[in-house]
């Protein structure tokens, strides 16, 4: 999700009488006139069912102050750049794709070079809008004040043609429950639209034979792709190897950022997660695991940018998660049991080395 949490304020204020989950609009004022609401932006949180959550949790609610409209324009234009940059990044996958590893030339029109690009990024951009939404959609119903997703262009000659996406949460997460529900969303929703994309990109590729004289990139297979892959186009035999389509690349950085997302450090998905069900010994955990990231990049030199990005996060931020109302409280067997699915996740889609340059043919 990659945005920050304020610790929940301390201060004291009563909470609000029973019956009073919202505001009495209909009541007179004392000049005997009548009080007529705000039209609503459907966009804005449901406060008042965050006030109920918080009169269940017994603990003050935040006070909530209607903020000025948003520019939601800006969320528009970095949608569009970031759609540009991945049709653009789309059409090289697709160039590549078309040549067969050298073995036919390229002979695509302008307009048949840039519109095949639109596989890559409907597709990606499918995944991580899933992702976001999932963390969006979460927060709007339990009344947490959010952004909507901020989407991240990145020209070429970067590989991805985005550095992925992030939404803002402006206000503090009170209960364990939420912060778990919030985190976890996003990963469920971006995995449950990536399977669908991983076997329709897999069904799309094909098996090629590699020239001798070739060398290229080799793309880490997390365990989830390698099993499609292999269900599709079983073991392909000395000097072949699989020609991925556009779409199974999508599929594959769409699972690999889900992995990197659910690593359990800090700020991330996976440090809410282990957060809401660890408590304070998830910063043992976030240590850890940074630790891991370190070893990584003797692994893969890949893992440098990431590692990088983490540590520079953990000095802004801190290795300690914000803390909740009920940090102590254990959560329900329904959340643990989706905890474990969430490592299952993580699981599925992590690979040891992303990206590698390598001879493919004499490695």
């Amino acid at each position: 999700m990659g945005s920050s949490l304020p610790d929940y304020p301390d201060f004291s204020q009563p909470s609000r009488p029973a019956g009073s989950e919202s505001p009495s609009y209909d009541r007179p004022d004392p000049a005997g006139e009548q009080i007529v609401p705000p039209p609503r932006d459907p966009f804005d949180p449901p406060y008042d069912r965050a006030v109920r959550a918080y009169e269940q949790l017994d603990v003050p609610p935040v006070p909530v102050t209607r903020r000025r409209p948003e520019r939601r324009w800006k969320y528009a234009v970095l949608l569009l750049l970031t759609f540009a940059t991945t049709t653009l990044a789309g059409a090289q996958f697709y160039a590549g794709f078309y040549l067969d590893f050298g073995n036919r030339p390229l002979d695509l029109t302008p307009a048949e070079f840039y519109l095949n690009g639109f596989w890559y990024s409907l597709s990606i951009l499918a995944i991580l809008g899933a992702h976001e939404l999932g963390h969006y959609f979460a927060c709007r119903y339990y009344g947490v004040d959010a952004s909507l997703p901020y989407f991240l262009p990145v020209p070429p000659p970067l590989l991805t043609g985005t550095l992925g996406a992030f939404i803002r949460i402006r206000q503090p997460i009170p209960s364990k429950r939420q912060l778990f529900d919030i985190g976890i969303a996003g990963p469920i929703a971006g995995f449950l639209v990536a399977i669908p994309v991983l076997i329709i990109g897999m069904s799309l590729s094909r098996v090629v034979r590699i020239p001798a004289d070739f060398q290229g990139m080799e793309l880490g297979e997390p365990l989830l792709f390698k099993a499609i892959s292999w269900m599709r186009w079983g073991s392909p035999p000395d000097g072949y190897s699989i020609n991925m389509h556009p779409i199974a690349f999508a599929a594959w950085f769409g699972l690999l950022a889900t992995a990197l997302n659910l690593f359990p450090i800090g700020q991330l998905d996976g440090g809410h997660i282990s957060y809401a069900v660890l408590g304070r010994k998830s910063t043992g955990v976030t240590l850890a695991m940074v630790l891991c990231l370190i070893g990584l990049t003797f692994v893969s030199s890949s893992w440098m940018v990431w590692t990088i990005l983490t540590v520079v996060m953990l000095l802004a931020f801190g290795p300690r998660h914000p803390r909740t109302f009920d940090e102590d409280a254990p959560l329900d067997t329904t959340r643990r049991w989706l905890a474990i699915f969430a490592v299952v996740m993580f699981i599925l889609c992590f690979t040891p080395a992303p990206i590698e340059v390598l001879d493919l043919v004499n490695r």
